[in-house]
């Protein structure tokens, strides 16, 4: 079966790649989860799409990448959250602040599909997360998670 994936697989390919896969995995986990849509001739055209869209906000290359890891890799990225009295915080920290935080660090536009949260951050203080910036460079970041 021929499925065009919409988001990235682990192992398997990332948004907008065509792979062939065996009949139950993709009809019975690819499909019902929106990881893929079936393979047809119109569909093709909207797999470009998503490729095309998926390389303007893709890191140029390794190299820099690897510049990118550097930048965020040698100093704490603080993170401005509501937070009550006691360092509870009012939610959590989403991918979305913390790519805003990365972004502004880094001096780059860091896309929030590629932070890696082991577990949700409720408190402040002190938390490690993964980068995914390349096929080959991943980042681990330590954020300062600070009350606004």
């Amino acid at each position: 079966m021929k499925i065009i994936l919409t988001q990235e697989v682990e192992g398997l390919g990332g948004a907008g790649d065509v792979v062939e896969v065996k009949d139950g995995y993709g009809r019975n986990y690819l499909l019902p989860r929106g990881f893929g849509i079936r393979w047809t001739r119109g569909a093709q055209a909207q797999a470009d799409a998503i490729k095309q869209a998926r390389s303007a906000r893709a890191v140029r290359d390794e190299a820099h990448a690897s510049e990118i890891k550097a930048k965020l890799e040698g100093n704490p990225v603080a993170v401005k959250v509501k937070a009550g009295q006691g360092g509870r915080l009012f939610g959590a920290v989403t991918t979305a602040d913390i790519a805003a935080a990365l972004g502004e660090a880094a001096g780059e536009s860091i896309d929030k599909r590629t932070i890696v949260l082991g577990n949700p951050i409720k408190t402040l203080g002190s938390h490690n997360v993964s980068v995914k910036l390349h096929d080959d460079v991943s980042a681990a970041v330590a954020l300062n998670v600070i009350p606004a």
